[in-house]
């Protein structure tokens, strides 16, 4: 035992007496690995870095939109493609907008759910740093993508009308632009289209060639449901550039389907039906809420009750324009909140947790 105890004050006594020395090396030690550790990060391969921590943007698909989510890894080339438009400059989609498309993507898993966004760089293939873009990015059947109006247009009716100038002056114009695109890509592509204020709760595949009544003097275009090159969509365009007024709100929208539908069968009101092969769906398909009830959407409803109300119902629509500044409480009994929670999970998820 004093044997060992001599051996470790030997070194003891070496360093003290050398304590300047003792000092340079450990500095100069010390010194070498940080330059070892820079050199390697340096030269790592960035692709073997984990992402940046604590990015708004970053979104963890398997929290978000679990593995067990029944979607195939491609759509089937049998079913049409589900359509969304957004026509402002806007790049910050709001929950409404993530939830519609969510909604739509998780009950239309064979089909391809296209989201058309007019202020994404055409030439940029990468999305803005936005929680909504990287969510549902998430979902293996929704595309993200530039909207080129002038291409859409081209060869149709619309074409020379888009190119107008004095257009853009118009107080309306986005929402004219929006009532444009749906006829043209119906017309063009066929499949479902719908507004970015719509939840969807059932496949709506088997809705062809549809439209949905507003109320019962209206149709809405909303919703829109078509094969491709329909004759009723063609006439649509025509209309759409014979008749046209951009100061009038809802002049190329749902006054104009109204229009050419009551043409088309010989009408004049608008009744619940099938005429030439086009449907006019009674308004519990996609309209349940009236736009003069849009309140309703933030008045609390029992199961029962949610239950009844949307017993015939493929989709709701929120009319965000008259809605969008009414505060909804997450968690609650709400309707629209009940909605969020049972139609668009991922969405409901991020809204809780901010």
């Amino acid at each position: 035992m004093f044997r060992m105890s001599s051996c470790l004050l030997k070194p003891t006594r070496v360093v003290l007496s050398h304590r300047p020395w003792t000092l340079f090396i450990l500095i100069f030690v010390f010194i070498s690995l940080t330059y070892i550790k820079l050199y390697l990060s340096v030269w790592e391969d960035p692709n073997s870095r984990s992402p940046p921590h604590g990015l708004c943007a970053e979104i963890s698909c398997a929290h978000y939109v679990p593995s067990s989510l029944n979607i195939p890894a491609g759509p089937s080339p049998s079913t049409a493609n589900v359509f969304f438009v957004e026509t402002s400059e806007q790049t910050t989609p709001s929950y409404l907008f993530s939830c519609s498309v969510e909604s739509a993507a998780r009950t239309h898993p064979t089909s391809r759910v296209v989201v058309l966004v007019k202020g994404l760089a055409k030439k940029n293939t990468s999305l803005p740093k936005h929680w909504a873009f990287s969510l549902l990015s998430c979902f293996p059947n929704v595309e993200i993508r530039s909207l080129d109006l002038t291409e859409l247009f081209s060869g149709t009716p619309l074409a020379q009308w888009y190119l107008q100038p004095q257009l853009h002056r118009e107080p309306h114009f986005s929402h004219v632009l929006s009532d444009a695109c749906r006829i043209v890509l119906m017309w063009k592509f066929g499949g479902i289209y719908l507004d970015t204020d719509f939840i969807v709760l059932k496949n709506l595949q088997n809705l062809t060639n549809a439209l949905g009544i507003q109320d019962d003097k209206e149709l809405n275009g909303a919703f829109l449901s078509f094969k491709p090159k329909h004759k009723f969509m063609e006439l649509c365009m025509h209309d759409f550039v014979q008749n046209y007024n951009g100061w009038v709100w809802g002049r190329q929208g749902p006054d104009l389907l109204t229009r050419v539908f009551k043409k088309w069968c010989s009408l004049r009101t608008i009744t619940s039906m099938s005429c030439k092969g086009v449907s006019a769906l009674a308004p519990e398909v996609v309209y349940p809420i009236p736009w003069q009830d849009w309140k309703k959407l933030f008045e609390a409803v029992s199961a029962l009750e949610l239950h009844k109300l949307l017993r015939n119902t493929y989709a709701v629509h929120i009319w965000n324009k008259l809605s969008h500044k009414t505060k909804l409480e997450i968690p609650s009994q709400a309707l629209l909140a009940q909605l969020y929670s049972q139609f668009c999970p991922a969405t409901y998820t991020k809204m809780k947790q901010d």
